[in-house]
């Protein structure tokens, strides 16, 4: 029986006094091992059962990384329910109401801080029956109830009724749902992921065949631990190989907890880290200025270190092969006078990240590999558990995906299905135990992404010869945010078009960037008339005037808008851009069936894009925006 409720078990079996899970109490970090998380684990879970938990509920979890967090869900495992984790990240009540009532979750288990979101709209949930507060407080309402009750519950149920409890948990199935994990899209169409305790099992067996963890390893667990990513290669990855997991020290607010980060890495000193982009940059970031407040010296040096680092390395592949291998001995020299410096900021033990989310650009892993701290990339989706494939020590090639996990078929398909030979470019698309349930209360989505059994992707990518991966990017329309977070434009992209009549079409675009931006092409004729209407006729005034009326078209959709709850604001376009021409079929830039077509549109406007990421080109009043403002109302 491959559950991780089984897995669990095994583990405590296998790795009883081993330190677990590791937190930060009274100003220190504190372990708790195998054992004594087992032991609350059974108490939270059978202290659900008495609360009323029937087998198959759903219960949601919003709370930060802690122990906690994987107490409660553990414990929601062994009362035979299902955990709806939901991201920290999640502020606007319309996000959390949906999620909430789309799951139909009984129960939900909270933080102090993150239960402040739901009390206000308690009263607008039909499904929610009780708060379980992971932090106790002085008061409770008379629908919460504090965690510390439910464990006291819990001892009591076991003492009671020990056979139901057992029966219970027993009777879980691998193929009984472990996770709901709704996808970060708008709220209009958010998907509710299901993912079985196969799924989890079977990757967490991939992503071993690629990565060797020993037991005496310990991470810091940076990422939000509802991500795909955190939560397989993290939480229960880890836990399969007996190795430790701390989480981050939370601040009062999330700057805090952020400046916490750095601080928690020297004191676990971990032998591994999980990243996304943002924060490989951040690190990066980080590293620079320390060599740059050592003086110029110390810079010019450090730079020319970097620079035969990149030689000797190549691509990983190549490394230190052919002529490359004259670099090692001055390689080795600079390793010992300036990247083990480097390293000793993360702790001194650090062998390498396991890079997720969006595709990490090259030159950052170029970067960490310099320094003696590779970031082996991957690729995967929530939707296939997630781990597909990635770089390890053992076979990595910088800028690939790296290779494929074990045990699952992968082929590149063209649009209409049929798979193309090695090397040319198409849909990824996988087979194996890893691929999801499906999405929950949505067949028809279920039917579009999985077919035959194969999972697709949506992502753009090709094999090549030497077995590696490459990820180009989406063969659909889903944009990648800096985080890692993956999201559908369409829904925002047609609502700016249907409630505007000034804006004649509109593509939204984030490629790993903080903020999104939009391409809009104006109604022409539309803004002649409200310029007409206004008396406007000055030709400098008029490019202004023109860009304040589109931005206020946008605004409609912020807080204080006519359209302020459609879709999460991080979203909506922080800036854009006017574009000359529209798009047509005769331009190629729509499909047969009218639908933008995304790659040729990035093509066009390539440099358009690439200004919006400018401090100029944010600015919508920019020089580009005023003339071709001019050039479409001469």
């Amino acid at each position: 029986m491959r559950t991780l409720i089984h897995l669990f078990e095994d583990c405590v079996d296998k790795y009883t006094d081993n330190v677990f899970l590791l937190e930060k109490r009274n100003n220190k970090y504190k372990g708790s091992t195998f054992k004594e998380i087992q032991e609350k684990v059974h108490q939270f879970g059978a202290g659900l059962i008495a609360l009323g938990v029937q087998k198959g509920d759903r219960i949601a979890l919003l709370s930060e990384g802690r122990n906690d967090w994987v107490i409660s869900e553990l414990g929601i495992f062994f009362a035979g329910a299902v955990d709806v984790p939901l991201s920290v990240k999640l502020t606007e009540p319309a996000e959390l109401k949906f999620r909430l009532e789309h799951s139909g979750s009984r129960f939900l288990i909270a933080s102090k801080s993150q239960a402040k979101k739901i009390v206000s709209i308690k009263n607008a949930l039909t499904c929610l029956e009780k708060i379980i507060l992971l932090d106790p407080q002085d008061n409770y309402l008379d629908f919460e109830v504090s965690f510390a009750e439910i464990i006291k519950q819990g001892k009591e149920f076991l003492k009671v009724k020990p056979e139901v409890f057992s029966e219970r948990w027993q009777s879980v199935g691998e193929d009984d749902y472990a996770n709901i994990c709704y996808t970060s899209g708008t709220t209009a169409d958010p998907k509710g992921i299901i993912l079985s305790h196969r799924n989890y099992s079977a990757n967490i067996e991939q992503s071993l065949s690629l990565f060797s963890i020993p037991p005496y390893w310990t991470t810091l667990l940076i990422l939000p631990w509802d991500h795909a990513f955190a939560h397989t290669c993290g939480i229960y990855t880890l836990m399969s190989c007996g190795a430790s997991m701390a989480s981050v020290h939370v601040g009062e607010t999330p700057m805090e907890t952020l400046k916490n980060i750095p601080v928690n890495i020297k004191e676990n000193r971990p032998y591994l880290l999980m990243s996304v982009p943002a924060l490989a940059k951040n690190f990066k970031k980080n590293i620079e200025k320390g060599i740059r407040d050592k003086g110029k010296v110390a810079e010019q040096l450090f730079n020319f270190a970097l620079k035969v680092a990149y030689l000797h390395n190549g691509n990983g592949w190549n490394r230190g092969k052919g002529l490359r291998f004259l670099l090692k001995p001055v390689l080795l020299l600079f390793d010992r006078i300036l990247f083990r410096k480097v390293r000793e900021g993360f702790g001194g033990n650090l062998v390498y990240f396991i890079g997720g989310g969006a595709l990490l650009d090259i030159d950052l892993q170029r970067f960490f590999y310099a320094i003696g701290i590779p970031m082996y990339q991957g690729y995967g989706l929530t939707e296939a558990s997630p781990v597909i494939s990635a770089n390890n020590p053992d076979k990595h090639k910088l800028g690939s995906s790296g290779t494929l996990v074990k045990n699952m078929k992968l082929k590149i398909c063209d649009a209409d299905g049929n798979e193309l030979p090695l090397g040319d470019k198409g849909e990824i698309v996988i087979q194996g135990d890893n691929v999801m349930m499906g999405y929950w209360a949505n067949q028809e989505a279920t039917q579009e992404t999985i077919k035959d059994g194969w999972l697709y992707t949506g992502d753009l990518g090709y094999m090549d010869k030497d077995g590696f991966l490459y990820v180009l990017g989406r063969f659909k329309s889903l944009l990648i945010a800096d985080d890692g977070e993956k999201y559908s434009p369409e829904s925002i992209e047609e609502a700016l078009v249907q409630h505007s009549k000034y804006i004649e079409q509109c593509m939204l675009y984030n490629n790993q960037s903080p903020y999104t931006s939009a391409l809009i092409y104006p109604n022409i004729p539309a803004i002649k008339g409200w310029l007409a209407g206004r008396g406007i006729d000055d030709d400098e005034e008029i490019p202004r005037e023109v860009t304040k009326l589109i931005e206020s078209q946008i605004d409609q959709f912020l807080a204080g808008g006519k359209f302020e709850d459609s879709f999460p604001h991080r979203w909506l376009p922080a800036t854009f851009a006017i574009i000359e021409e529209g798009f047509t079929e005769d331009n190629h830039l729509l499909n047969s069936t009218l639908k933008m077509v995304r790659p040729k549109i990035n093509e066009r406007f390539k440099e358009k894009l690439g200004f919006m990421y400018t401090p100029q080109g944010k600015n919508i009043f920019n020089d580009l925006n005023v003339k071709t403002l001019k050039g479409l109302l001469k």
